[in-house]
């Protein structure tokens, strides 16, 4: 990336950008944009500047400018009133006559130009230890500095700020905390994230087009009918996960195996299994906020179904599915590989389930419920 490039990163960063969106933005990858970011523990370095004196930028396209002109480094020195030496200096440092590039060896004078400073834990072992023991104790930087001012106030080697201590563990090239040890903080994060940084209202959880709830019919409000769905994924290990269905009124279950959670692939996975589905069960869905039925307007093109979107953060809108879910962790436990099971495996733990009496429906069973509907 460039500098510039860099610098309108680390600028959306402060201002409270997610990755994806800077990524969008500038027209990186979001692997890109982390990568910048965790090379300095999300923590804006301080903007490079060149020493009061040396050559600019311009000065250095003249150079460039002149050396294709064939001109000599005397001729060039006069023409930016600089010392023969200097001209010369500069382009035997940066390659010589045949290679000399001014963005090139811009770059590598600001990069000569950095004098980095040992950070304070690098400098003081004593205080790194005590620091690094407590941090594995699972203290917060706040309550490793109070420690240290009540025992060793009068000790000025003990002295440090919370914020220096947040630096030492998100800054990793700096080698004085063990990368793990940002799993010891609470949050666990693996950079610095600022405090006005938020996902609300960001394209990112928003899905074009949503209907909201309120706008669902009635009957499905009230359960007087079959056929208005609840749908969710469930997740297992290794980014695996299956999308479940389940009606408001006779909670009968559909569980649909996924090979991603990507809206092009859980869309027409939906789709199949709505066809294959008792048509008593045809009518309304309604799902979370989850990125995955972002092209929730296919699916109704290519079905018929009517989509709605609860209320962002609010699962309690979907209780039917939540709790169902529920009961299928039963047979797909937290941390099971999703993946490994087939469609027919999942069409057998929903038959068990569906063949369950429930309390909620009189102890009847799913199955029955559809089979009683006219």
């Amino acid at each position: 990336m460039s500098d510039e490039m860099k610098a309108n990163l680390w600028r959306r960063w402060r201002s409270g950008e997610s990755i994806s969106v800077i990524s969008r933005q500038i027209g990186k990858p979001p692997g890109s944009v982390f990568t910048v970011l965790k090379h300095h523990g999300g923590i804006a370095p301080a903007p490079r500047k060149a020493r009061a004196g040396s050559l600019t930028l311009g000065e250095r396209e003249e150079i460039s400018r002149g050396l294709c002109a064939g001109r000599s480094y005397r001729a060039i020195a006069s023409l930016l009133g600089r010392a023969v030496s200097t001209i010369s200096r500069e382009v035997g440092n940066n390659g010589g006559r045949d290679v000399y590039r001014a963005i090139a060896a811009q770059e590598r004078a600001l990069d000569r130009g950095r004098r980095p400073k040992p950070c304070l834990l690098a400098a003081r072992p004593a205080l790194r230890q005590a620091v690094l023991t407590l941090l594995c104790q699972e203290w917060s930087p706040e309550q490793i500095v109070g420690y240290l001012r009540r025992h060793h106030g009068n000790d000025p080697a003990m002295k440090i700020s919370h914020e220096t201590i947040y630096r030492s563990v998100y800054t990793a090239r700096w080698k004085v905390i063990p990368r793990e040890v940002c799993k010891r903080l609470r949050t666990g994060r693996p950079i610095r994230k600022n405090k006005r940084h938020t996902v609300k209202g960001q394209w990112r959880s928003q899905i074009t087009g949503a209907r909201p709830i309120e706008e669902r019919p009635q009957a499905a409000e009230d359960r007087s009918e079959p056929g208005h769905l609840e749908g969710d994924l469930v997740i297992g290990s290794n980014n695996s996960q299956v999308a479940t269905l389940v009606d408001r009124k006779t909670r009968f279950l559909t569980v649909v195996k996924l090979t991603s959670r990507h809206t092009n692939v859980v869309i027409p996975a939906l789709a199949e299994s709505y066809a294959r589905m008792d048509p008593r069960l045809h009518g309304t869905l309604t799902w979370d906020r989850g990125m995955e039925l972002a092209a929730h307007k296919r699916l109704s093109v290519d079905t018929g179904i009517e989509v709605f979107f609860a209320a962002p953060r609010s699962p309690w809108q979907r209780g039917t599915n939540e709790n169902t879910n529920k009961l299928l962790r039963q047979y797909l436990p937290k941390g099971t590989n999703l993946s490994a099971f087939s469609q027919d495996d999942l069409d057998v733990i929903a038959a068990k389930l569906n063949h369950r009496p429930r309390k909620c429906l009189g102890f009847r069973t799913p199955a029955e419920c559809v089979a009683l509907t006219g």
